[in-house]
C-alpha cells in the first residue's frame, strides 16, 4: 500500500472499492476503514477547545498588563495596594468557568442535533450519524439532504445546488456516475451514492480549511466596537503610564512608591478590566438558557443579532402551521372523461411508485394507497422553480400535479371559480391534469392540458401562532410571511394567525424584476408563489431597507434564505440543509419558543450595555483626569486600593447581577454611541467634582492623604448615584442590588477610612468633602438632563434632515 500525509500523519490509503448496492459494507469493512482514519469526522469543532478557553481568558493583553503593575508595586513595598490582582483572577476563574460550561451545553445541543443519514450496511438500512460514515459506504440523499462527503451517484437522478459552495444558486442535474461535493444539498429527487472522500479529504473540508488563514469570522457589532476600544485604550496605556510616573516623579517631586502608586492607579482607571469579561460571561450564560430550552446556537454573534431584529420573514409551513399536511377532499373536473376511480387509481400509482419529496407529496402518498397495476415509465419531480411534477405511465399516458397556475399558466380563469373559494379559506389547492404527450420543465403545452379534478390539502394552524405574532407585534417586529402557495392561501392564513397587514398580499410569480420585489419588499405583508431566489433576494431587499432580517424555515427551498439572512433560524424536523445552514436550530421545532429566544437576545444585550455604561464612567473620569494632571501638574488623587474597591462596589458586583437581569427591549442604535451616552454625565460629573477639590487641596495646602480620602469617598459616592440612574427602573431585585452596594460602601468608609488604605480626615477636609458630597446629586442630575435634551434635539434635527431629502 501506498503512504500519504494527512494532517501530518501517514495513513495507508485504500484501492478503489466497489461496494454492493445491495448489502453496502460488513462490518469487518467499516471496521477497517476506521482503524486506517476513513472516517467522517473533520478537525474543527463547533466550539473552542478547553485549552482555547483558558488561553483566551489568561493571555491577554490587559492581563500582561495588570502583571506588569503588580510587579511595579512589589517592586516600591506597596503590597495593600495588589487588591485588583485578586479582583482580576477571580474575574477571569469565573469566565472560564462559564464559558466552559457554555460549551457542554453546546457540544450536548450538537451531537443531538448532528445530521442522521440513511445507510446501506450488512443488508439492512440505518440511520447513521454523518460522523460515523466511512468512506465507501453507500448512503441515500432525498429532496433537502445536504451531502456530507465527497460522493459518487450510484442509482438515481438528483438535481443539486451547490450555491453554498459556489455561489452559483442554478440547480445542477446528476445521473449515475457523476460526482456530488460535500456541503452541497439535493434540491429535488433521490438516489444511492457511494462515499468517495470522507472527513478532512472531503471537498467542503479542503475548501474551508484553504479559507481559514484568509477570512476571519465576521464578528456582531458590539464586540467590533469592544475591540476597537479596547484597541484605543492599550494603544494610549503605555506612554501615558510613562508620562504619568514622570510628570509625578520628576516634577511634583512625589516621592517614588506614591508616584508609583498614583500612576498605577490611574492606568487601572482607564482599563476597563471587567468589560469584555463581562460581555463574555453574559453571552456565555445566554448560549447555556438558549440551550435549555433546546436551541442550539451556531454562532455567538447571532445573540446579538437576535436583540436587533426588527423584521421576522417566516414560511407558512411548518411556522405558522404544524409540520405535515392532509388530505382534506377531492374536487372532479370532468367526470365524463375521467371518473373519480380513474383519478383515484393514477394518484395512486404516482405516488406509491415514486419518492415523496415533500410533505406535501406525503400527504398524497398517505391518501391514495389503492393498489395498482399502472406502470411508471418515467418520473419529472417537483422543483421550487416548476411548482409540478409530473409522471408518464407506460400505457395509460402522462399527468402533472402541482399549482394550478404554473400548470395551467394562462387558462387558469378557466379554473378560477373552483379554486378560489377553496384558496380564500387557507386551503392549498392542487390541480391535477392530464397531459397529451411528454411534459417537459423547461415549458408546457396549454393546449396539451386536461384539468381532472382539484386535490384541497389542509394545513393546521399552530395553537400557539396568534400569541407568537402578538409577541412581536407588541415588540415592535414586523412580520413578513413567504411561501411558495398561492398567496391568498397564504393572505388568509396569516390573516388567522393574526398577522398584522396579512390583506396585503401579493404573487412574486408576477414580480418580473428586481426593482419590482424590492418595491413590494416594504409594501407588503404576504407573498405567495415565491421561488427560493426570491425568498433570497427579498432578505436582501429588507437588509437594504436597513432592517436587521431573521428568518424561519425548515425546507431546502428556504437554505437560501436563511443563508443570506442576518439571522437565519431553523426547524430542526425540516429539511437537514436548512439546519445546517442556519445559525440557530430549534431542536424542539416549535415556532412558539421564538419568543423566548429573541427575548434572551435582547436581555443579554440591554444588560451589557447597561452595565457596559458603568465601566466606561470610570475610565472616561481617569482617561481625562490623567490627561488634565499631565498638563496642569496636580497629583493623581486615586490609590489602586480604593479604585479597586469603588469599582468592585460601584461597577463590578453589581454589572454582573445587572447582566442577568430580564430585559426584553428592542435594541436601537450603535452600541459604543448608547453607552457612552449613559456613561458620560457620570464620569463628567467626577472629573468636574475632582477637579475641584484639586483645587480646594491646592488652596488650602491639604496633604496629599487628605486629597486621597476626600476623592475617593467622593468617587464612591458618584458610583452609587450612576449605579442609581442604571438600574431604573426599580423593582425589588435593583433595589436590592443598589441598598447592598450602599451598604457594603458605608461599611468600607466608616472606620475612618482604614479600608482605604488612608488617614482620618481633618475637620477641615471633612467639610471640604461634606460640600462636594452635596453637589454630586445637583451635578450629575443636570449632567444627565442635558445630555437627555441634546440627545432629543438632535434626533429632531436628524429626522427633519431626513424628511427635507
Amino acid at each position: 500500500m501506498r503512504i500519504v500525509k494527512d494532517n501530518n500523519m501517514p495513513r495507508p490509503e485504500l484501492a478503489p472499492f466497489d461496494t454492493d448496492l445491495e448489502q453496502g459494507l460488513n462490518t469487518e469493512e467499516i471496521q477497517q476503514r476506521i482503524e486506517l482514519g476513513y472516517v467522517n469526522q473533520g478537525s474543527s469543532s463547533p466550539t473552542q477547545t478547553t485549552w482555547q478557553i483558558v488561553r483566551s481568558h489568561v493571555f491577554t493583553f490587559f492581563n500582561l498588563i495588570f502583571l506588569i503593575l503588580a510587579v511595579c508595586l512589589v517592586l516600591v513595598g506597596s503590597y495593600s495596594d495588589l487588591l485588583f490582582l485578586f479582583v482580576i483572577i477571580a474575574n477571569t476563574l469565573i469566565g472560564i468557568f462559564q464559558e466552559l460550561r457554555s460549551k457542554q451545553a453546546v457540544d450536548r445541543l450538537t451531537l443531538l442535533a448532528e445530521q442522521k443519514v440513511p445507510c446501506l450496511r450488512n443488508g439492512i438500512s440505518e440511520e447513521i450519524p454523518s460522523s460515523q460514515l466511512v468512506r465507501d459506504d453507500i448512503v441515500i440523499f432525498e429532496s433537502g439532504s445536504q451531502i456530507c462527503a465527497d460522493a459518487v451517484v450510484c442509482f438515481g437522478d438528483v438535481t443539486v445546488n451547490e450555491s453554498l459552495l459556489t455561489g452559483e444558486i442554478d440547480a445542477v442535474p446528476r445521473a449515475p456516475g457523476e460526482e456530488l461535493k460535500s456541503g452541497s444539498f439535493i434540491n429535488s429527487g433521490h438516489c444511492l451514492a457511494q462515499l468517495t472522500r470522507v472527513g478532512e479529504d472531503s471537498y467542503a473540508a479542503r475548501l474551508a480549511h484553504e479559507a481559514k488563514s484568509n477570512v476571519k469570522t465576521a464578528k456582531s457589532e458590539m464586540m467590533k466596537a469592544l475591540d476597537k476600544l479596547i484597541r484605543i485604550i492599550g494603544i494610549l496605556l503605555i506612554p501615558m503610564g510613562i508620562c504619568l510616573f514622570l510628570n509625578q516623579y520628576f516634577i511634583l517631586k512625589i516621592p517614588e512608591k506614591e508616584a508609583v502608586e498614583a500612576t498605577v492607579a490611574a492606568l487601572i482607571g482607564m482599563i476597563p478590566e471587567g468589560l469584555y469579561l463581562l460581555t463574555s460571561i453574559a453571552i456565555a450564560v445566554s448560549v447555556m438558557n438558549l440551550a435549555g430550552r433546546k436551541v442550539l446556537v451556531r454562532d455567538m454573534n447571532c445573540v446579538e443579532i437576535l436583540a436587533r431584529v426588527d423584521t421576522l420573514c417566516v414560511d407558512k409551513t411548518g411556522t405558522i402551521t404544524e409540520p405535515g399536511m392532509d388530505v382534506d377532499r377531492l374536487i372532479y373536473l370532468n367526470e365524463e372523461t375521467y371518473p373519480r376511480e380513474t383519478v383515484r387509481e393514477m394518484l395512486s400509482a404516482f405516488y406509491r411508485g415514486s419518492h415523496a419529496e415533500n410533505e406535501t407529496g406525503q400527504a398524497l402518498a398517505e391518501c391514495f394507497r389503492e393498489e395498482t397495476e399502472w406502470s411508471i415509465r418515467d418520473i419529472i419531480p417537483f422543483t421550487s422553480q416548476t411548482k409540478w411534477s409530473g409522471v408518464t405511465f407506460q400505457e395509460q399516458g402522462s399527468f402533472l400535479v402541482g399549482a394550478p397556475e404554473f400548470i395551467m399558466g394562462s387558462r387558469i380563469k378557466e379554473l378560477k371559480k373552483e379554486i378560489q373559494p377553496w384558496a380564500e379559506e387557507g386551503f392549498r389547492v392542487l390541480l391535477v391534469a392530464a397531459y397529451d404527450g411528454i411534459p417537459e420543465k423547461s415549458g408546457l403545452n396549454e393546449s396539451a392540458l386536461h384539468p381532472m379534478a382539484l386535490v384541497i390539502i389542509t394545513n393546521r394552524l399552530r395553537k400557539e401562532a396568534a400569541e407568537t405574532f402578538r409577541y412581536f407585534k407588541e415588540q415592535g417586529v414586523c412580520i413578513k410571511v413567504i411561501s411558495g402557495d398561492s398567496p391568498s392561501t397564504v393572505s388568509e392564513v396569516a390573516k388567522q394567525a393574526g398577522i398584522e397587514g396579512a390583506k396585503y398580499y401579493v404573487d412574486a410569480s408576477q414580480l418580473k424584476t428586481d426593482s419590482s420585489l424590492e418595491a413590494a419588499a416594504e409594501k407588503y405583508t404576504v407573498f405567495g408563489r415565491v421561488t427560493p431566489e426570491q425568498k433570497c433576494k427579498l432578505v436582501k431587499a429588507l437588509q437594504a431597507k436597513g432592517h436587521t432580517v431573521a428568518m424561519t424555515g425548515d425546507g431546502v427551498n428556504d437554505v437560501l434564505a436563511l443563508k443570506e439572512a442576518d439571522c437565519g433560524i431553523a426547524m430542526a424536523s425540516g429539511s437537514q440543509a436548512a439546519c445546517q445552514i442556519s445559525k440557530l436550530v430549534l431542536l424542539n421545532s416549535d415556532f412558539h419558543s421564538l419568543p423566548a429566544v429573541v427575548g434572551e437576545g435582547r436581555r443579554v444585550i440591554n444588560n451589557i450595555q447597561r452595565a457596559a455604561s458603568l465601566f466606561l464612567v470610570k475610565n472616561i473620569f481617569s482617561f481625562f483626569l490623567s490627561l488634565i494632571s499631565l498638563f496642569a501638574g496636580f497629583p493623581y488623587p486615586l490609590l489602586p486600593m480604593q479604585l479597586s474597591l469603588i469599582g468592585a462596589l460601584t461597577i463590578g458586583v453589581p454589572a454582573f447581577f445587572l447582566a442577568l437581569e430580564p430585559n426584553k427591549s428592542r435594541i436601537e442604535g450603535h452600541f459604543l454611541s448608547n453607552i457612552f451616552y449613559k456613561a458620560l454625565p457620570g464620569g463628567l460629573t467626577n472629573l468636574a467634582l475632582i477637579l475641584g477639590v484639586e483645587l480646594f487641596a491646592f488652596a488650602f495646602d491639604l496633604p496629599i492623604s487628605q486629597l486621597y480620602n476626600i476623592s475617593s469617598v467622593i468617587i464612591l459616592f458618584v458610583g452609587l448615584l450612576v449605579l442609581f440612574q442604571v438600574c431604573k427602573p426599580f423593582d425589588w431585585k435593583r433595589w436590592t442590588i443598589w441598598g447592598s452596594m450602599a451598604a457594603a460602601s458605608l461599611l468600607c468608609i466608616m472606620p475612618a477610612g482604614s479600608l482605604f488604605g488612608t488617614q482620618p480626615l481633618t475637620l477641615q477636609s471633612f467639610l471640604i468633602m461634606i460640600v462636594f458630597l452635596l453637589l454630586s446629586q445637583p451635578c450629575i442630575h443636570a449632567a444627565f438632563w442635558l445630555f437627555q435634551e441634546g440627545r432629543t434635539l438632535l434626533s429632531k434635527m436628524q429626522e427633519n434632515e431626513w424628511e427635507q431629502n
